[in-house]
């Protein structure tokens, strides 16, 4: 039986890609240097936003110059607040939001 070139190249493509998929589907969910897992990610990731909404609602905050990092729950708040008061409203905020285990308040008081 003679192979064309086609189908050897066909062949060796589907291959290839079979090979892609399987090393793809195996590191999908793998731990990163900075999470554990995707699902961890994920939580973290909605734990952020969920502090940035807080800090964004409360009035006493008022600061769009505060960044926030999560970590396995553990929130880092850093950057730039006006008065102590903010500073202490903004670490309030953050440790009132579920799945929030710690909070390191990092602010800088103008």
């Amino acid at each position: 039986m003679k192979i064309t070139p086609n189908a050897r190249r066909l062949a060796s493509l589907a291959s290839l890609l079979g090979v892609l998929a399987l090393c793809g589907f195996s590191g999908g969910c793998a731990e990163t240097r900075n999470h554990d897992s995707t699902g961890q990610y994920i939580d973290d990731t909605g734990i952020t936003t969920k502090v940035k909404t807080a800090l964004l609602k409360d009035d006493a905050v008022k600061s769009f110059e505060i960044k926030v990092e999560t970590m396995k729950g553990v929130v880092q708040l850093s950057g730039f607040v006006d008065t102590a008061d903010q500073k202490h409203a903004a670490d309030m905020d953050a440790s009132s939001v579920s799945g929030v285990t710690d909070v390191r308040n990092n602010l800088i008081v103008k």
